[in-house]
């Protein structure tokens, strides 16, 4: 069992951390708003908080962030109260937050020069994945340090895997990210035309789901695109700023991402509406529909 800070306790975090708690390892964790700190230390029952970043990495075998983007995972990691500037020789910090892989490559520079390690490993699998310990962990570093860190990313992971060196867990969750954006507008213009066409819907996704058109989004949220219901899940808001990030590094790599430039711009139409809080199935909402 190792020493763990874990740093930012959001949605995702806060149930990720307590996996961890829950596995025996020994926490102290840290939270931009502090009262989101001492909630899930009594929450849990132990633990403690710390007021910095840099405090809670103090004396960390491993230091875990989650947050909310480039400049955020810059705050907390680099200057005189982030964790870099406390963290052990030879520590790990392991970065769940979905953010560029140019910022993953930059910190992973800075780690090794101050004889740290650093892991940008982005998941998949939303507030639910979360909370059940179900996540998908993409990774990108150096393969000694990812051995070490990988038992412990386990107690929130269904699955994890090493892809390659810094970046590349950033640049597999963008392949996420580019496939989920597609396959959601398909799938609210296919409930969308049930509807007009006067099917039973449930009928249609019933069969349809053991064929070919069978997905992971298809099962968990057809009915609740049914019924014009957005709040949970992954928000609008988040999956816009991660199109951003893919949309960037396209435009570095030659990619040519037409479905989703024009999925993220369809999502804009939604934040316009008010429901950038709303989950990413709410691309259904701008569609027009005889069940309304």
């Amino acid at each position: 069992m190792a020493n763990v800070a874990w740093i930012g306790l959001g949605v995702m975090g806060y149930p990720m951390a307590g996996h961890l708690q829950a596995a025996g390892h020994t926490l102290t964790v840290y939270n931009r708003n502090a009262a989101k700190a001492e909630a899930w230390v009594a929450a849990h029952g132990k633990g403690t908080h710390r007021a910095t970043p840099a405090e809670a990495a103090r004396d960390a075998d491993l230091v875990f962030t989650c947050v909310g983007n480039d400049d955020d995972l810059r705050q907390v990691t680099t200057g005189p109260d982030g964790a870099f500037a406390a963290m052990k020789q030879g520590a790990i910090l392991i970065d769940h937050t979905t953010a560029s892989a140019g910022v993953a490559r930059e910190l992973y520079a800075e780690a090794q020069s101050r004889g740290l390690a650093f892991i940008d490993a982005p998941v998949s699998g939303g507030q639910a994945g979360a909370q059940s310990g179900k996540l998908t962990v993409m990774c990108g570093g150096d393969a000694d340090a990812y051995a070490t860190a990988e038992p412990a990313i386990r107690s929130f992971a269904r699955a994890v895997r090493l892809m390659g060196p810094a970046g590349s867990g950033q640049l597999t969750k963008m392949v996420n990210q580019i496939a989920i954006a597609g396959l959601l507008q398909g799938l609210s213009e296919a409930i969308a035309f049930a509807e007009n066409a006067g099917l039973d819907v449930a009928a249609a996704i019933d069969t349809i789901s053991k064929g070919a058109a069978q997905s992971w989004q298809m099962e968990n949220r057809w009915q609740t695109m049914h019924d014009r219901r957005f709040d949970f899940g992954f928000a609008v808001d988040w999956m816009r700023k991660d199109l951003g990030i893919c949309l960037e590094e396209a435009q570095r790599n030659g990619s040519k991402l037409d479905v989703a430039a024009l999925v993220d711009g369809y999502y804009g139409e939604v934040q316009e509406g008010g429901g950038g809080r709303w989950d990413t199935s709410s691309l259904i909402a701008r569609l027009p529909s005889n069940k309304r």
